[in-house]
């Protein structure tokens, strides 16, 4: 920056600038509002630098806006904060009068806003309604330059139970595609347990027990919606911490809530053993690159293993061999012994997947040990039992130690339904090697966060209190994965009663059998957490999908070869009506439901909608086991049953592994909008397959404003910042909003499909 001066906490009263000197409003976490005639300025670059020290935070954000016009612009900055927030720097570059700052309280706020809604004709800002507003100074935009902006506001953070959260106000709205580069650097005084983002995903570097440096991965930076991170601390790091959100729903006498817990770590204890065996395909299609690439995972696996933890080794074509004859602890000796086979591992016959498993399961288990087995194939099974019914059969009965399988499918030709089925049966997940991706890379990935297992066999209860009940139902997952050091427990699934939750998680440590019990409230549920259901709904779809792949194994073929239809079965007919209906009200959409945001597509018409998703359901879950199109399903699916962050476009692979994002769908606050020409219809009102309005409110009017207050007190007013006429479900009733169809200049709309 070329002159940059700072003022230290301003606060001011509002008042708006004078009719005669119009300016652009700059609403970073939304876009640049422009009143009409004037060359709309372009915010281009985002970045925002968190420090926080416990419950302290210091927000500095930083931007950047284009002038592509040929006169100077003038600018005044409007950025949404939280309560208690007090600006510490306001700063931009060039000579101009001394910049301040101020912060306005929620109900000047909210006067600031109605006032410019109803000047520019434009409801983006209503969106920030409820929340108190940072406003700048004018400063100026050169013309054709670039002027860059630095604010920092400090606040204390609010506490839920033991959960310390930290949110960072931004606009729901999918149009918007500036990237935001967001980093949070995390200090406590205790030891911090759970520290979970269920926005964004983040990448995480430790600098001890009680440092962390976060920072939004590349492929969550175009995520529009507010930042969220929560924490929790402890001073005894062999208890877990937990953490919990929940969101209100009274049709299920409750809600929904996400339970966050991190793995345990005993003091003065080792992680548990492991005993690791490899299982590498050697039929004659591995001949070659792929073959040697696994011989060089199993090597840098078997490296990697401690002494004294447990190596096996088999290979398998028509037959299977093994290095030794049951699995033996790691020392020099065996470790030499191990190399020296695989190097005599030559490929040879057909894909035994049968016999290859039994072997690998049923061989007796290194005392004290968690059993791993790491599962190659590159083919569908071509010799001995080959049907999937037999195959997951043997599975279920003949794991008598329960083993996990972790399965590794590469390249295409692969039954996907199969190794996902014995991945998840066995608390583990599938791995798919692209032809183009190297087999080693892979499997090192997936080894390395098996490495220090802390939590064997892990199960969540609820501890039932007198005349309470079941209070808990729809978990997920339903089976809880092994947890290592560092992994964090995300559970999700619906509550019944206003009364604490009370939880026993349990699992085998490496000082013996542990319980450890956690006390959370949902007294304090809030519509705002509205990502909470659409988690769970997520999950839950993967999981009724899944149910309909795995029964297509037993059909035998495609349709046109005499297949029957799947959906002549009632239960099966119950899980595409359940996958669509959740689709629907949670704006959960994929390649099967994927339809609901197409113009073409009847939302009037429900019969023509569970006919659109049964073809689509039958065509690729039931019907499709391997190639590359099953490949996309298998990576959609373990993408949707470990989500623990927001998908807001609805991104998947579509059947050539391309990455799709819907743009005519909308997921706002808690609820979710399909477009449909230049109105957006609420998902509920589908659902009644009642598009018609009973209610109609114009922009602006008296009644227009008392909607704006009304969903303001629920959470929802963000609702009436989508661009065209909105037919909104409230009490009921459809109320038709007539909101202006022409988005601001400077924001960008989303085609309907993009495929990148």
């Amino acid at each position: 920056m070329n002159v940059l001066r700072t003022i230290p906490f301003l606060t001011f009263l509002v008042a708006m600038l004078p009719a005669q000197n119009p300016h652009h409003w700059v609403a970073p976490s939304r876009a640049v509002l422009s009143p009409v005639g004037l060359q709309p300025v372009q915010i281009t670059a985002v970045a925002a630098h968190v420090r926080i020290l416990d419950r302290a935070a210091t927000t500095t954000l930083e931007f950047e806006l284009f002038n592509p016009g040929v006169r100077q612009e003038e600018a005044v900055l409007l950025l949404p904060v939280p309560d208690g927030a007090a600006v510490s720097q306001f700063a931009f570059e060039g000579a101009a009068k001394e910049p301040t700052a101020r912060i306005l309280l929620r109900d000047e706020a909210r006067r600031l806003y109605d006032e410019i809604t109803a000047k520019l004709r434009d409801p983006a800002l209503l969106e920030f309604a409820g929340w108190n507003c940072l406003r700048s100074s004018v400063f100026p935009v050169a013309a054709g330059g670039r002027q860059k902006i630095r604010v920092t506001y400090d606040h204390v953070l609010e506490v839920d139970g033991e959960r310390v959260d930290y949110v960072l106000p931004r606009s729901e709205m999918i149009a918007g595609d500036v990237p935001w580069t967001i980093v949070v650097e995390l200090e406590a005084r205790a030891d911090i347990g759970v520290c979970h983002s269920p926005s964004h995903e983040l990448v995480t570097t430790r600098s001890g027990d009680k440092k962390r440096t976060l920072r939004v991965a590349e492929g969550s930076r175009r995520h529009p919606g507010a930042f969220r991170l929560c924490y929790a601390t402890s001073s005894d790091a062999s208890q877990p911490t937990a953490a919990l959100f929940a969101y209100p729903d009274p049709t299920i006498g409750g809600g929904y809530f996400l339970l966050l817990a991190n793995a345990p770590h005993p003091a003065n204890a080792a992680p548990l053993r492991r005993e690791v065996t490899l299982v590498i395909d050697r039929s004659g299609s591995m001949a070659g690159r792929k073959l040697e690439q696994a011989k060089a995972a199993a090597l840098q696996v078997l490296e990697g293993l401690e002494p004294g933890e447990g190596i096996q080794i088999l290979d398998y074509g028509n037959d299977v061999g093994r290095a030794f004859a049951q699995p033996i602890p790691k020392d020099a000796t065996s470790l030499a012994a191990a190399r020296a086979y695989l190097q005599g591992v030559r490929p040879h016959g057909g894909t035994n997947i049968h016999d290859a498993l039994l072997e690998a399961l049923r061989a007796p288990v290194l005392p004290g040990t968690l059993p791993l087995v790491l599962f190659l194939t590159d083919g569908l099974p071509t010799v001995g039992p080959t049907s999937e019914k037999e195959l997951n059969a043997m599975v279920a009965a003949g794991n008598p130690h329960a083993r996990r399988v972790f399965c590794f499918g590469v390249g295409h030709d692969v039954n996907v339904p199969l190794l996902d089925r014995i991945a998840e049966a066995t608390r583990a997940v599938t791995t798919y090697v692209l032809p183009e991706e190297h087999v080693e890379v892979k499997v090192a990935r997936t080894f390395s966060r098996l490495g220090h297992p802390v939590l064997a066999e892990p199960a969540l209860a609820a501890v039932v209190r007198q005349n309470e009940g079941g209070r808990l139902s729809n978990l997920m997952p339903s089976k809880l994965p092994d947890l290592f050091l560092g992994d964090q427990l995300v559970v999700l699934g619906q509550y019944r009663g206003d009364a604490p939750l009370h939880f026993l998680l349990s699992g085998r440590t490496p000082v013996g059998e542990k319980s450890y019990a956690f006390t959370l409230p949902v007294a304090t549920a809030s519509t705002a957490h509205g990502f909470v259901p659409r988690l769970w709904a997520s999950r839950q779809i993967a999981f009724l999908v899944d149910e309909l792949r795995q029964h297509g194994g037993d059909l035998g073929g495609p349709l046109a070869v005499g297949r029957p239809d799947p959906f002549l079965n009632p239960r099966l007919r119950e899980l595409r009506d359940e996958i669509l209906r959740l689709s629907t009200r949670f704006g959960v959409l994929g390649e099967y439901t994927a339809f609901l945001a197409t113009e073409g597509s009847r939302l009037d018409d429900w019969q023509s909608l569970t006919m659109a998703c049964q073809d689509a359901l039958s065509g690729r879950a039931v019907a499709t086991r391997s190639g590359v199109a099953a490949i996309n399903q298998g990576s959609n699916l373990w993408a949707q049953k470990l989500q623990a962050c927001s998908n807001p476009r609805n991104a998947y692979f579509d059947a050539e592994m391309k990455v799709v994002e819907l743009g005519a769908i909308q997921q706002v606050c808690d609820r979710a909008f399909l477009r449909r020409g230049t109105r957006w219809i609420d998902g509920n009102s589908v659902l009644k397959q009642h598009l018609e309005p009973d209610q109609r409110i114009e922009f602006c009017s008296t009644e227009f404003f008392a909607l704006v207050r009304r969903l303001e007190t629920e959470c929802r007013v963000g609702v009436l910042s989508l661009h065209g006429e909105i037919l909104l479900e409230v009490d009921g009733k459809n109320v038709l909003v007539s909101l202006p169809t022409a988005a601001p200049a400077t924001e960008q709309t989303l085609p309907k499909e993009t495929i990148r």
